[in-house]
């Protein structure tokens, strides 16, 4: 999933953004958890906001509820790419674009494997990871992808 935005992304927005697999947003787009602002707390869109941010930026967000611009969530890691306004369909479209170029195997196996490997203990992951990477060579489309290497021209992907 793709979040495409463009000017606030506020409460259970910014959770959307944060929750999504990528995010392309526009320059002055302003991300925030303001439920604080009102006696409230954003619980719920913390709890993805708290994967991009870690521990202290996603307190800073829950507890003091300031709004961060499009630059700082790229750097905080909450977002892709910040992009002109005018470009935010054009330049999200050509990232999708990127993803649809890959083997859909390789794209499948890798979303699965990242979700679930986040929620192993650190020496469980490298297991798991020889566990996917074996299945991914002994697949039509690793096969694919190498002949298509070796003989320079672009893979055509069966996803299997």
């Amino acid at each position: 999933m793709i979040a495409m935005v463009h000017g606030y992304a506020v409460a259970n927005g910014a959770g959307l953004l944060a929750a999504a697999d990528f995010a392309v947003v526009a320059e002055g787009t302003k991300i925030g958890t303001t439920a604080i602002n009102v006696g409230l707390l954003c619980t719920g869109p913390i709890i993805p906001i708290s994967y991009g941010t870690g521990k202290k930026k996603a307190l800073e967000m829950l507890l003091c509820g300031d709004m961060i611009d499009a630059g700082e969530a790229e750097r905080l890691g909450l977002v892709n790419r910040v992009v002109p306004l005018e470009r935010l369909e054009e330049e999200t479209l050509a990232f999708a674009q990127k993803l649809l170029s890959k083997s859909p195997l390789a794209i499948k196996l890798g979303k699965q494997f990242y979700y679930k490997m986040m929620d192993m203990p650190f020496a469980e992951r490298f297991e798991h990871s020889s566990e996917v990477f074996a299945e991914l060579c002994t697949s039509e489309d690793a096969r694919e992808g190498i002949d298509a290497f070796l003989s320079k021209r672009k893979p055509a992907w069966k996803g299997k």
